[in-house]
Formats: C-alpha cells, sequence, structure tokens
C-alpha cells in the first residue's frame, strides 16, 4: 500500500468515526429531549392537580395549600394553554404582549406537532391543556444540528491548516533539495570540464580521442542544464518570449535520439509562422522531457508520441498524446502528487514538478486530457497568451517582430501526418 492509498484510508476511517460520532451525539441528545418532554408533561400534570386541590374547599380557612401554591407559582418556563369544551383558551408562561390570536396560532402549530394534551377535569369543567416544550427542551432538540456544524467548520479549518502547513513545509524541502543538488552538481561539473579540456589538448593528433570528447562535452552541457534547472526551483525565473514551435522540435529531438526507432514522433513542423509564449526555456524543456520519457516508458518501446498545438483566445494550448498502455480512471487525479508513481522504478516526481513548473512559474494549467487503458493518454499544457511580467520585459523586441510580420496568424492544430 502507497503512501496515497494510506492517505485515503486514514480519511475513510477519520470519516466513518466522525460519522460514528455524531450518530452518538444525535441518539443520545434525542433520548434526553424525549426525557426532557415526558418530565415536561408530568410537570404539567402536577400543576393541574394543584390548581384542582385549590379549587377545592374554598371556604375553609384551615385547609393547608402552602404546596399546591408553591407548585402553582414553581411553573414559569412551560408556556401552557387551556381550551375549554366551548373553545375558549386561556394561557400562561408566554411573552409579554402576546395575543389571543398570537397564542391561537401557536395552539395550531402544537396539535400539528402531534403533542398530546393532558385531559383537566375541574369543579364542574373539563379542559383539554396544550403545552410547548420548554426553551431548555427545545436547546437540546437542537443541540445535535448544532454540534454536527461546529464539529464541520472545525474538521474544515483543521483539514485546512494542516494542509497549508503540509504544502509549505513540502515547499521548503522541494526548494532546499533543489539548490542543494544544484551545488552538489557544480563542482564536479567543472572539475569534468577541466579534464575534458585537458585531455583535448593532449588529444590534437588523436581524432577518435577527439570525437569522444566531443560526446563528453556535450554530456557535460546536458549535465549544467540540470544542474541549472534544480537551481531556478524556489526562485522566480525569468520568462522569455519563444517560438512554442521551436521549443517542442529541440525537446524531441534530444528524446528522438534516445528512443528507440519503433517509436514514431508526430510534431509540429518547424516551418510553421512562429507562435510566441512567454517561457523559462529550461524549465518548460524540463516539462516537455518529463511528459515524452512517461510516454516512451508507458509504451513499452514502440509506439506513437503526438503533439498538438492550437490556440483559444487567452491560452497556447498543447496536447502530448502517447498510444501507451494509460492510466486508470482511479488514478488520474493522483499523477501530480509527488511520490505516486505507477512504474517498478522511479521516485514520482517528475509531474509533481511538472505542475510546480506550469502552474506556479508559468501561471498555467497541466491536467490529464483524457486516458483510456490500452489506448493512449494525452497531458494538457495551457499557457497564458500574456503574461504582464514578461510582456514589460519583452514589449520593444516584441514590438520589432510585430512590425516585421505580415498577415493575422490563424490558431493552427498541427501534426506531422
Amino acid at each position: 500500500m502507497d503512501i496515497y492509498q494510506k492517505r485515503s484510508a486514514w480519511k475513510l476511517y477519520m470519516t466513518i468515526a466522525a460519522v460514528v460520532i455524531m450518530v452518538v451525539v444525535v441518539l443520545y441528545t434525542s433520548f434526553l429531549a424525549a426525557n426532557l418532554h415526558e418530565s415536561e408533561r408530568n410537570r404539567v400534570q402536577l400543576l393541574l392537580m394543584a390548581q384542582e386541590d385549590l379549587a377545592k374547599d374554598l371556604d375553609n380557612p384551615d385547609r393547608d395549600v402552602s404546596l399546591s401554591l408553591e407548585i402553582t407559582a414553581a411553573n414559569k418556563t412551560i408556556p401552557i394553554i387551556l381550551v375549554n369544551d366551548k373553545d375558549e383558551i386561556q394561557y400562561n408562561n408566554f411573552p409579554e404582549g402576546t395575543t389571543e390570536e398570537d397564542v391561537r396560532r401557536d395552539l395550531e402549530k402544537i396539535k400539528r406537532s402531534g403533542i398530546e394534551p393532558v385531559r383537566y377535569k375541574g369543579p364542574g369543567v373539563e379542559q383539554l391543556v396544550y403545552f410547548h416544550r420548554s426553551r431548555l427542551s427545545q436547546f437540546i432538540t437542537y443541540f445535535p444540528i448544532i454540534m454536527v456544524l461546529l464539529i464541520s467548520v472545525f474538521m474544515a479549518l483543521g483539514y485546512f491548516m494542516l494542509s497549508s502547513s503540509r504544502k509549505a513545509e513540502q515547499n521548503r524541502v522541494w526548494v532546499g533539495m533543489a539548490k542543494e543538488t544544484a551545488h552538489q552538481l557544480g563542482t564536479p561539473i567543472s572539475a569534468i570540464v577541466a579534464w575534458i579540456e585537458h585531455l583535448r589538448a593532449i588529444s590534437d593528433d588523436e581524432p577518435d580521442k577527439l570525437e569522444i570528447l566531443d560526446e563528453l562535452t556535450d554530456d557535460v552541457g546536458r549535465l549544467e542544464l540540470i544542474a541549472d534547472r534544480f537551481s531556478k526551483i524556489g526562485s522566480a525565473p525569468s520568462l522569455d518570449r519563444k517560438d512554442i514551435y521551436d521549443e517542442l522540435n529541440k525537446t524531441k529531438r534530444y528524446m528522438q535520439r534516445r528512443a528507440s526507432r519503433r517509436v514514431q514522433f508526430e510534431f509540429p513542423e518547424e516551418q510553421h509562422a512562429p507562435l510566441y509564449v512567454n517561457i523559462n526555456s529550461h524549465l518548460f524543456n524540463w516539462v516537455i522531457e518529463n511528459l515524452l520519457r512517461n510516454a516512451l516508458d508507458a509504451m513499452e518501446g514502440q509506439g506513437l508520441i503526438k503533439a498538438e498545438v492550437y490556440e483559444d483566445q487567452d491560452h497556447i494550448i498543447i496536447d502530448i498524446s502517447d498510444s501507451g498502455k494509460g492510466i486508470p480512471a482511479s488514478k488520474q487525479k493522483m499523477v501530480f502528487q509527488p511520490g505516486f508513481t505507477t512504474k517498478k522504478r522511479g521516485w514520482g516526481l517528475g509531474l509533481s514538478l511538472a505542475k510546480r513548473i506550469i502552474e506556479n512559474y508559468h501561471k498555467g494549467k497541466i491536467f490529464v486530457k483524457k486516458s483510456e487503458q490500452n489506448v493512449g493518454t494525452t497531458f494538457t499544457i495551457k499557457l497564458p497568451k500574456n503574461n504582464p511580467e514578461a510582456d514589460t520585459q519583452h514589449r520593444s523586441a516584441g514590438s520589432r517582430i510585430a512590425g516585421k510580420s505580415s498577415g493575422t496568424r490563424q490558431p493552427v492544430i498541427s501534426g506531422d501526418k
């Protein structure tokens, strides 16, 4: 089980625990509310018995009615409505200013709520006594809803704060690792460059060795490019106005030399009219390189890799497609998570870095456009046409290019056929 499966499992366990807690709270609160309501009903019956006792032997001055008076005076919380057989009403414990019309509306609500009245038989009169639940009873009834809301808000805030803290920590780790990697690569690269120049100086008359040294120089140049890419992580890279077709084909040529001959590349023709976008060439090409590496791994040595470029009103859009084994639907949202990989070997950092480069540094979007198992996958990159920072840097250059161009460039969907 990988880290993301464990995280999903923990989320499930936490959700189940929260649901269990809420169910227990609701059931226990319902139990308390039912008991409190029954207690209030008993209090109403006791009040009626006290009133009935007060109505007896009114002419007897020696009768002790202190208990009945105390019971009657103690009822200050339960609103009571008495209805006789003539539909006349009396009411008690209602807020000051309550009218008979207000009480009758409350009476209808009580009847609709299903609360059974208490029958009261006094001297020569029979009445039905309806009563509201007390404020305490109402508070207990609504307590589960309040608890659910408070727990939900607490969990949402807690998740947001923990997630923000974790992301900030991850960012610091990413930047630290990248800077340290670039720093560590710098020293051996400089030493290798010096040794190559030394070997070149003593091999002037040996063409075979010079050819090998040329290849070593190319590889060292590649190492320098990698170090430069890592050094840019965590800092704001400069964006330059580049032709997107030229950048795509540079990366294609590099990867094509390292791919199987059974892999076909269909990329936009370099003869296209230039389509400019503000990017950092080193970082952007790193993204395309990662996508092409993943495509080659998915196709296992044979198939088709295709690039298409087109425009909408605000974006330059690049689709990178392969005919590989595809990504299961359940994992498509996880492919950009750090550490997620479907390979037996690999750190699962390539697509995470690609997302960071496109979204954080280029203010664009990268996502899985579509993927079908055993058919292929398409990744889409959307880059903004207008980046104010880069436009400020290159306004004069852009004006010169615009002055040289003729006609209006139309949206293009391209790929070698």
